[in-house]
């Protein structure tokens, strides 16, 4: 007998075979507020950044065709402020990546829960198992690809848009149901022993309280104080911040963005020496294609029209000082671009410019997705929308779209489409 408890307990079913002294409800509600902080930030910047794509242009700008009622949106994308997708996004991506080993640590502090036996002992307990099961998938999930879009490591089996969206629903919905079950225990844990800070400042080994199952009944000698998991757990996610928010916030800290591929480091000097996300010959665009030969066909209810370059620059032009913001969280400074206003082009096919309606943009590139987007009409209207001829005193270069691209107030990167060939007043389809 006692040597079928010897071995009973060397297995991870035996709640004898987790002996962390630090282990317990008390540092699980502790983690469990920080999470409880920031994901709903995290989920509510990511519905954001959903609305921006202006889902209802559907299916050119519907990622997510199949979603019912999980793809509801409140407004149309507005383009004030300007920078709103820049922040709103660098929020989403910073914080994604900065929970990282909160999230990691939290996995730990209950995983001796994973293996308890009998794996049922009330409905009570049933649905707290089946909400940690979505909460853990979900979340790793959920994590793992956003984390894999940050360093466009494009390896998902479908669309990355679809894959996150879904796996967000998941996880927040597991999550808000655990934190709803959750919440009279770390209340009761914070009655107890405190705070957070106190957790901090107390010794390694406290004095679990009866109805503790999380605390090891035969814990070891500590390795690690409290102190020490806080500073473990907090300067990884310290880390993890200063190498990912310097490709949002820009300026000195962008070199800091080891973390973001194309977020950080040195793109170049001179007029067009900011950021890329795809160079043209990725996305297969050519000199030969966007040489002298290049028009731009602009259609309406006014008929079409064919403008070559020359035709675009003999045209009006404006000024805007915008940023780029991609998906991935990064984004450049405010860049001044010039060229001819969306509204104004939508004038040569039979629009006032104050009436101009949803446009559908197609590039010129070959491979990726977004080949053809489409803008709202309030984005259309927006007086700094422009048809970008010049960046910063200089003509675009073949990486940032030349012979021509769009560029509008808070949009995201990815409908901000670089080699324009078309440009289609009126309809999305």
């Amino acid at each position: 007998m006692t040597d079928r408890r010897a071995l009973l307990d060397r297995l991870p079913v035996s709640p004898r075979f987790w002996r962390s002294p630090l282990r317990g409800t008390w540092l699980t509600s502790v983690l469990g507020v920080v999470l409880l902080a920031g994901v709903p930030l995290l989920f509510v910047t990511g519905l954001l950044s959903y609305a921006a794509y202006n889902p209802g242009l559907s299916p050119l700008n519907d990622k997510t065709p199949d979603k019912g009622l999980l793809g509801f949106y409140l407004f149309s994308w507005p383009t004030d402020p300007h920078w709103l997708y820049r922040v709103t996004q660098g929020v989403h991506v910073t914080l994604g990546v900065t929970l990282i080993p909160v999230l990691l640590a939290k996995l730990w502090s209950v995983i001796p829960r994973f293996f308890a036996l009998p794996p049922v002992r009330s409905a009570a307990q049933a649905l707290d198992r089946l909400s940690l099961l979505f909460l853990v998938g979900g979340g790793l999930f959920t994590f793992l690809t956003g984390v894999l879009n940050v360093q466009l490591d494009y390896v998902f089996p479908g669309s990355f848009y679809r894959l996150h969206f879904y796996g967000a629903w998941v996880f927040f919905g597991a999550f808000a149901a655990h934190a709803a079950l959750k919440i009279p225990r770390t209340v009761r844990a914070f009655r107890e022993h405190g705070g957070p800070l106190t957790y901090i400042r107390a010794t390694s080994s406290v004095a679990p309280a009866p109805h503790d199952d999380l605390a090891a009944p035969d814990p070891a000698p500590p390795t690690l104080s409290r102190r020490g998991l806080a500073a473990l757990v907090g300067g990884s996610s310290l880390l993890l911040l200063l190498t990912t928010a310097g490709q949002s916030v820009g300026g000195p800290l962008r070199r800091t963005a080891l973390f973001a591929p194309h977020g950080g480091g040195d793109p170049g000097g001179g007029p067009n020496g900011f950021q890329i996300n795809k160079p043209a010959a990725l996305a297969g665009v050519t000199a030969a294609r966007t040489g002298e030969a290049w028009q731009l066909v602009v259609t309406g209810p006014g008929g079409q029209v064919r403008l070559s370059r020359q035709d675009l620059l003999a045209m009006p032009q404006h000024t805007a000082a915008l940023p780029i913001a991609c998906v991935e969280g990064w984004s450049t400074e405010d860049q001044h671009w010039r060229g001819v206003r969306l509204r104004d082009l939508a004038a040569l096919v039979g629009y006032e410019p104050e009436d101009a309606p949803d446009v559908l943009v197609e590039s010129l590139q070959l491979h990726g997705s977004f080949r053809r987007a489409a803008l709202r009409h309030n984005q259309v209207r927006d007086p700094r929308s422009l048809l970008a001829l010049q960046v910063n005193g200089a003509d675009l270069s073949p990486d940032h779209g030349y012979p021509a691209r769009v560029i509008v107030p808070a949009a995201p990167g990815v409908l901000n489409t670089k080699w324009v060939a078309r440009l289609t007043f009126g309809r999305v389809l």
